[in-house]
Order: C-alpha cells, then structure tokens, then sequence
C-alpha cells in the first residue's frame, strides 16, 4: 500500500502536468488588435454569441480610421496587426440562418452605410469574424468580433 508522502507526490506532479499544459495550449492562443478609439455604447450592450466548436461572445471593435470607404483585406490585415490570411464574406454567407441579426443589426446601427465582415485566419480551425462598418463622424471603424473554433 502507498503511502501518504508517495500519494502527495503524485498529486504534485499531476498538477505540474496540468499548469505545464495550459500555459502552452494559451500561448498559441492569436492576438489581434480590436480597440484602438471609443467603442460606441451599443456595441458595449450586445449580449450575443458566436456559436462554433467554442461559443465565444461577440466583443467591440473599434479602430481609428481615416478612410470613407471601408478597408480592403490588406488594409484591414495591417489594421489589425496580423500577419496570416484575411479574407471577406457576404453577410448571407455568415448568417444564412439569421442567427446574427442582433450583432449585424448593432454594427450598422454604431456606423454608417454598408457593412463587411472579415475572417481572420488563425491556422486551420480558428479563426475570428469581425462585423465592422465606417463611423466616418467618429473617424473609426466600429463593429463587433468573435471567436471561432471550426474543426
């Protein structure tokens, strides 16, 4: 029979396993920029949630920005300070259903005509979807992200 020092120790190392694993899995976790001006406070009041492999709450966006028009996939890369693939989407491709309607319906409420959405590719299942439009009296673009787990 083991004794209480031999049980101790192997509850110690089961924990060192643990904390050794989430700090790697949470340093692949990608960074991109979101708020660099005000956040409109209807964007702040969106209770929604973006539902993949990782339900993940639509959050705020908000970057300073110059243009009338809304950003090219390049300008919105470097916009963001990402350096992988950017790419676009209809809203019919992103909501086909209408389960988005509150988050689309609060970003082109905070801004000014069209809207656009963004994928951000982070690798081959994650990625983030930025809901964005001009806000040209607040010179930023304002909308809403969320995070995706697509396996």
């Amino acid at each position: 029979m083991a004794s209480d020092e031999d049980y101790a120790s192997f509850l110690e190392q089961a924990n060192q396993d643990t904390v050794a694993a989430n700090s790697s899995s949470q340093s692949g976790t990608a960074v991109t920029k979101a708020v660099d001006a005000e956040v409109p406070e209807a964007l702040q009041q969106v209770q929604a949630y973006y539902v993949s492999d990782a339900d993940e709450p639509f959050e705020p966006v908000s970057l300073k920005w110059e243009g009338k028009n809304l950003p090219s996939e390049h300008e919105f890369k470097d916009l963001i300070d990402h350096k992988a693939d950017v790419s676009t989407m209809s809203v019919t491709d992103f909501d086909p259903r209408g389960n988005y309607k509150e988050a689309i319906d609060a970003v082109k409420g905070a801004g000014e005509g069209e809207i656009r959405i963004f994928r951000v590719h982070h690798g081959k299942t994650r990625a983030e979807y930025y809901i964005v439009c001009v806000d040209s009296k607040g010179s930023r673009l304002v909308g809403l992200k969320a995070k995706a787990v697509e396996s």
